[in-house]
């Protein structure tokens, strides 16, 4: 198991994960949620707490908590709570959240991640099932702006009522790489269901990390600190890491760590203290009057399940036995739900026994093409199909893999609309591999006449001598040669003498 090494200390690890659900208006009331709208111009009375407002229940929201609970064989509670969170805060108007608390709607579940070795190669990769507590519904508060006010702070109350679903793990992670591989897996999931769009740049998709330390063989849990709204993977395993320096570090001197709840600051890579931490008695939470007990009927969970798609790690599983992949290249294919479906397209019409090609292309070329032009691959230009039609030429020695690559440009670059798109542009081009025996030979005869000292190097036993010849015969075809039938007979003339 991979562990956070201080010598003498075990890491003790919780994620709370805010998922901001995506729905078109906030959990109890109509108002829109859309992201980036003009300050305060999406807060309705409900959401302003004026008197003599009523919350009521969204029901896609709710489905949306169904949905993810079911996804993580977790317990969909057939009655639930809504429940005041009492505390002040400017962007929170009520004076109060509604959120769950004795009873929440998704009860206990798991999650399996896979766990990356490191880099150099003394940790190898192990899978981990990370244990859920809970999951609950409760809406967002507002946010304060502090800029460009003159020395004071704005509220814009756009956010309040935004529905969450908040997903509470068991403290069962013991490193920073653990927690940050069951943060991608829940981001993949969510956004794989539909249930949030996991755009962690406008606060979707955040994560509050519970860290302790603890010395090793020690039952009990130590001190916890909270580290709030981490909204990228890379800050979350900075902030685990810098606060279990922080502690072993504080204790070793013969301080103690205080419960507290602390931020981030990704500039310095350091943690600093937010607010001394609040246990839940301080809330003084109770049921809230104005919203009837949530239930949900047996029919209601059943008609969700049957609505689920197939899950990333049972398309994983899928992938790997069907397609002959590695788990690692499985894994990489369904990091998202519309990259798996790409790729099942593009198996399935250039055929099963490409799947391996088609894997290698998705994760190599269309990748770095998808990066350099910072698109998703549903913005992709070339379709399942045109990539299909690419990968058989390749396969069936039309063209080599370096001129394929060239026709992919041409084919990103045109943007085209017909599925023979490769084929016309490897005639236009005139990039048709040579694979006819009697011209290569010709050609071989000519470059070994034409480099004789080469040749001599070759049979003093110079391999590079070897690849320098190659190297001339492909040169000589412009790169058209079937590269495997050039070294074949060149080592077969090379050899004759």
């Amino acid at each position: 198991m991979q562990r956070q090494q201080h010598s003498g200390w075990e890491v003790v690890i919780g994620l709370e994960t805010h998922a901001q659900l995506s729905t078109v208006s906030k959990i109890f009331s109509g108002s829109p949620t859309q992201f980036g709208a003009a300050p305060n111009t999406q807060a309705s009375p409900v959401d302003l707490a004026l008197p003599g407002t009523l919350p009521v229940a969204n029901r896609g929201a709710v489905e949306r908590a169904i949905r993810l609970g079911l996804a993580l064989g977790a317990q969909i509670a057939p009655r639930s709570i809504f429940a005041r969170k009492n505390y002040f805060y400017p962007d929170l108007p009520k004076g109060y959240q509604i959120s769950q608390y004795e009873i929440p709607v998704v009860i206990g579940g798991s999650l399996t991640v896979v766990v990356p070795g490191d880099a150099a190669g003394t940790q190898p990769a192990y899978e981990k099932t990370i244990e859920l507590t809970r999951a609950h519904l409760e809406e967002d508060a507002g946010k304060s702006l502090h800029e460009d006010f003159a020395g004071m702070t704005g509220i814009d109350l756009n956010r309040a009522g935004t529905p969450l679903l908040e997903i509470v793990t068991e403290p069962v992670m013991r490193s920073a790489a653990e927690a940050v591989a069951y943060a991608k897996a829940l981001h993949t999931l969510v956004v794989w269901l539909g249930v949030c769009d996991g755009n962690m740049q406008e606060g979707s998709f955040r994560c509050d990390a519970n860290v302790s330390v603890r010395p090793v063989g020690q039952a009990a849990f130590g001190t916890r600190a909270e580290i709030k709204n981490l909204n990228s993977f890379r800050f979350l395993e900075e902030a685990i890491n810098h606060e279990v320096e922080r502690q072993i570090e504080l204790i070793e001197d013969g301080g103690t760590v205080i419960q507290e709840t602390r931020l981030y600051d990704p500039d310095r890579r350091e943690t600093r203290s937010m607010r001394t931490k609040e246990d839940a008695h301080d809330y003084r939470y109770f049921p809230d009057p104005d919203l009837m007990p949530l239930v949900i009927e047996p029919a209601w969970v059943e008609r969700v399940r049957a609505e689920l798609p197939e899950l990333p790690v049972a398309m994983q599983e899928r992938f790997a036995t069907a397609y002959g992949v590695s788990r690692q290249d499985a894994i990489t294919l369904t990091g998202t739900r519309a990259q798996a479906l790409y790729f099942e397209a593009v198996v399935a019409r250039a055929g099963a026994q490409h799947a391996k090609l088609a894997a290698n292309w998705m994760m190599g070329e269309l990748a770095s093409q998808l990066n350099r032009d910072g698109l998703d691959i549903g913005a992709a230009p070339l379709t399942p199909a045109q990539l299909a039609g690419l990968l058989v030429r390749v396969a069936d020695g039309t063209v080599s893999n370096k001129l394929a690559k060239e026709v992919f440009q041409l084919m990103w670059a045109e943007r085209p609309d017909d599925e023979l798109a490769a084929d016309r542009i490897i005639d236009a081009k005139g990039l048709r591999q040579i694979s006819d025996s009697g011209a290569l030979e010709t050609m071989i005869d000519e470059v070994l006449a034409a480099n004789p000292k080469s040749v001599e190097e070759f049979r003093a036993g110079k391999e590079k001598a070897f690849n320098a010849l190659v190297g001339q015969a492909m040169k000589a075809t412009r790169g058209k040669a079937n590269p495997a039938q050039v070294n074949d007979l060149l080592r077969a003339k090379l050899a004759a003498g």
